[in-house]
């Protein structure tokens, strides 16, 4: 078994390459694969240096299951030429995600949908992925028909870049600005690009794809606010369902999603935090409580490292899936 890591320098790509190696994925051979002024360069691969190569060595090699984390541009470029020989693509950046024929996959949610024919797979946005999840099983109980968010991202969402930012100013540091503003004791209503409607790219990806994983009928609504953590992002998250609940059986619906941790102990001073999450691959959610304002409605708090559950873990469950259903 081949596998490519295509991004391999880069801050998810590195994380891949660990969780493979966690998650004891049967790899018989790791090929690290990054920009041409990476060639050379080594990552580390239980206990070896594995040379970084270009894209176009990794191609000749035919890996069978390639993992991208190289921009959408690249992505775009590159993919259809690993799945052209019959590899199996999955794609972090958002260039695949909204086209109709690419699956769109959290593998708790929605892992059922892949078949042999699907050559290039998504993997959705990290504020996406953790919201699914804790969605999900509420959804299928009560039927939800309306979401507003509000994300609390971290800075390892923007990468190295954003990381670097955040520590130069707390240390007092000279350093290039990446944001339009200062992060460290700020917080920015601000991620991606904004449209014409004022929305930014961020909070259009999480609608968007919500409604695909999920319930094309589902309205969302997001602010997306980039805050000076380092990693783990949060969401303020309030529902309002279809049908009523309970929160004893809104929590033991959560408590029994694969890959959900229910922490809600307020009494304690017990509730989700990014310093929980990190280096974690569940979702944690808390703060669970009826919103008295609105019919059927609810408040809950979602937090999990995105890096790993929003990126990399998520990416290497799908291959575990392809490998369990023999797709590969």
């Amino acid at each position: 078994m081949k596998v490519a890591v295509v991004g391999a320098t880069g801050l998810v790509g590195r994380e891949m390459i660990k969780v493979l190696e966690s998650r004891n994925f049967p790899v018989d051979e790791l090929i690290a694969v990054a920009s041409g002024r990476s060639v050379g360069e080594t990552v580390p691969f239980k206990g070896k240096e594995i040379p970084v190569v270009s894209v176009e060595n990794a191609i000749r090699q035919q890996p069978e299951i390639v993992l991208f984390s190289a921009g959408g541009s690249v992505s775009l470029e590159w993919a259809p030429k690993f799945a052209a020989y019959g590899g199996k693509v999955i794609d972090n950046s958002s260039a695949w995600r909204m086209h109709d024929n690419i699956p769109l996959v959290v593998p708790e949610v929605n892992g059922h949908v892949l078949t042999a024919d699907d050559h290039i797979i998504a993997n959705p946005n990290c504020s996406t992925i953790q919201l699914v999840m804790a969605l999900a099983p509420l959804h299928h109980a009560y039927t939800i028909k309306r979401v507003v968010v509000s994300t609390y991202q971290s800075v390892s969402g923007s990468g190295k870049k954003g990381i670097d930012q955040l520590m130069s100013e707390r240390a007092d540091l000279p350093h290039q600005m990446f944001y339009p503003h200062q992060i460290d004791l700020n917080v920015l209503p601000h991620a991606g690009d904004f449209d014409m409607y004022g929305n930014t790219t961020e909070e259009l990806k999480l609608t968007n794809e919500t409604k695909k994983i999920l319930d094309p009928a589902i309205l969302l609504t997001s602010t997306v606010v980039r805050v000076p953590v380092k990693g783990g992002h949060s969401e303020a998250v309030n529902i309002e369902f279809k049908n009523d609940f309970t929160i004893p059986e809104v929590k033991r619906l959560l408590g029994g999603m694969p890959g959900v941790v229910v922490v809600d102990y307020p009494e304690a001073n017990l509730y989700p935090m990014p310093l929980m999450a990190e280096g974690k691959d569940e979702v944690f959610v808390g703060r669970i409580r009826r919103d008295t304002t609105c019919d059927n409605s609810l408040n809950m708090w979602v937090v999990s490292d995105n890096l790993r559950k929003g990126a990399a873990t998520n990416a290497v469950q799908i291959a575990e899936i392809l490998l369990s259903k023999k797709l590969v």
